[in-house]
């Protein structure tokens, strides 16, 4: 029988008011996501409706942009039990312009389980004063909160090939971030960037200048050997440029089927 004599259980003023906060941080970040959902919505139900109007008067005209001063990888909390660490801004724009480069308004590019280079894309197709191509960008990603994003396609890595059928051999520009530093996540997320890769550009030169497909793959230091045996049928090699994140202080490294400025194949130009 209970002891009707015991206090009811309350909280410090201290820890009530920490609750506090923590619901009124909660509710704000609710609030930034539906908003950010709305605009993402509205700037791509205007893309289509411009490329509906440019298809009927054959000519090109200026798609929608959404506005994105707002828009941030630290409007999403860094969820570690997702294993989720994001790039500095720094690492996260130099991705996502190399993913950019020699693109096309039909080229498709895939960001897999690196949503930090996601919204540095996004940010850099709907700036005013970008005049580049605008290829089809999908994200594949199992957190449902970006799911705000049109591009979004939900993806488990235990699942490596449960994924839209219109995706398999379609895409040209791709980039990795595996949230395990283990063989079986690493040995999945491979088989899922081989089963994305475009058939006709695998195997092509992989200089600086007449790379067809380009593939990244940025992951702990320790996954080297494993990685560049799982990639080698995409011509991918670990390179000399270290992402850095905002926080993380572990060893990484970028591995790429390519050169460019910012990096060249390990032991080849780095002295």
């Amino acid at each position: 029988m209970a002891d009707d004599t015991e206090e009811p259980l309350t909280l410090s003023t201290d820890a009530l008011a920490a609750l506090h906060e923590f619901y009124a941080e909660r509710d704000a970040q609710t609030e930034k996501l539906e908003k950010l959902k709305t605009r993402a919505t509205e700037a791509h139900n205007d893309d289509r409706e411009q490329d509906d109007e440019d298809g009927r008067n054959g000519t090109e005209g200026k798609r929608g942009e959404e506005p994105v001063t707002e828009l941030s990888i630290h409007t999403f909390t860094e969820d570690w039990n997702e294993s989720q660490f994001w790039y500095s801004d720094e690492t996260a724009n130099l991705l996502a312009n190399q993913l950019l480069d020699g693109t096309k308004d039909d080229s498709v590019v895939a960001v897999v389980s690196t949503p930090s280079v996601f919204v540095a894309l996004k940010k850099i197709l709907s700036a005013a004063d970008y005049k580049g191509p605008k290829p089809k960008t999908y994200l594949l990603e199992h957190d449902h909160r970006f799911s705000v994003f049109p591009e979004f396609v939900f993806y488990d890595f235990v699942h490596p090939f449960k994924l839209p059928t219109h995706l398999k051999g379609t895409v040209d520009r791709m980039i990795v971030d595996p949230p395990f530093l283990s063989n079986d996540c690493q040995t999945k997320m491979a088989m899922t960037l081989r089963w994305l890769a475009r058939p006709s550009t695998i195997g092509a030169t992989t200089t600086t200048t007449t790379t067809t497909l380009r593939v990244l793959i940025c992951t702990g230091e320790r996954m080297e050997t494993l990685v560049n045996r799982l990639y080698k049928p995409l011509g991918v090699r670990t390179t000399t440029y270290e992402p850095a994140h905002s926080g993380l202080k572990n060893e990484f490294l970028c591995y790429a089927n390519f050169e460019c400025d910012a990096w060249s194949w390990k032991g080849e130009g780095s002295g």
